[in-house]
């Protein structure tokens, strides 16, 4: 049964949609069979994968209110062997129309019920918020990767996305467990990211990933072409941390 790996912060601009598509790809890299969901309206991470967001109409909107199955909604081989749900703004709707639903927080765990088993990681993209859309997600997930800046305020909302999963653990999804603090635009050369990382380090009792995921012209130039980083630019240090990363995640899942 697949592992299904939630990427959620609801502050924005911390690497969390360049993380789904790089770990995800890191991942199709490294043998793994891989299915990433956009649960973004904004669909970045549907984009960024080269899928055209305004023209796909099979998407996770139609898959969460129930219009289309999930397999008409997966998007087949859009990076080596890994598929893709994807999302465009329709998903903004989402909310709305899940609100009168009886179990409406478990609609996505439902779907993924009947295809787990065919995927090693199904990783879930949050939108950057603590809405209905992210919920789902939580109460779907094993576990939950948050993406930290390395920059001032970084631990700024992260008490209240750990106090959101620690209540979906309580009340929704026992199962669930936080998988690391992955740290994100890093940069060894200056004194702010050591101390944000000491700073997160002493103030959170939880896994901190080894690897960190830099600065990196060709990570942000990658998006633009509608690919990843591994392919954009195999040899880069962006590619490099996030190979890092998927088999550090690879390992984590063999230990358990």
């Amino acid at each position: 049964m697949g592992k299904v790996l939630v990427i959620a912060n609801q502050k924005g601009g911390v690497g969390k949609t360049t993380t789904a598509i790089n770990l995800s790809a890191a991942l199709a890299e490294l043998n793994k069979k891989v299915l990433v969901i956009d649960l973004d309206p904004q669909g970045n991470t549907t984009s960024g994968f080269g899928v055209d967001k305004s023209s796909v109409d099979k998407t996770s909107y139609e898959m969460l209110i129930g219009e289309e199955t999930i397999d008409n909604c997966i998007v087949r081989k859009v990076y080596k062997e890994l598929c893709l749900i994807p999302a465009n703004i329709n998903l903004a709707a989402a909310e709305n129309d899940l609100i009168d639903r009886e179990m409406k927080e478990f609609a996505l765990k439902n779907l993924l019920a009947d295809i787990r088993n065919r995927y090693n990681f199904i990783i879930i993209d949050c939108p950057p918020s603590l809405n209905l859309l992210t919920i789902n997600a939580l109460c779907a997930g094993d576990s939950v990767i948050i993406p930290v800046q390395c920059e001032y305020y970084a631990l700024e909302g992260l008490s209240q996305l750990l106090q959101t999963i620690q209540l979906v653990t309580e009340r929704m999804n026992p199962a669930l467990t936080i998988e690391g603090i992955l740290f994100t635009m890093y940069d060894s050369r200056t004194n702010l990211s050591a101390q944000v990382v000491e700073n997160v380090r002493s103030n959170l009792d939880v896994y901190i990933f080894k690897s960190m995921i830099p600065r990196n012209v060709r990570l942000a130039e990658a998006p633009s072409y509608g690919i990843p980083v591994t392919k954009y630019d195999p040899r880069s240090a962006g590619a490099d941390s996030y190979i890092k990363l998927a088999r550090e995640v690879i390992k984590i899942e063999k230990r358990k």
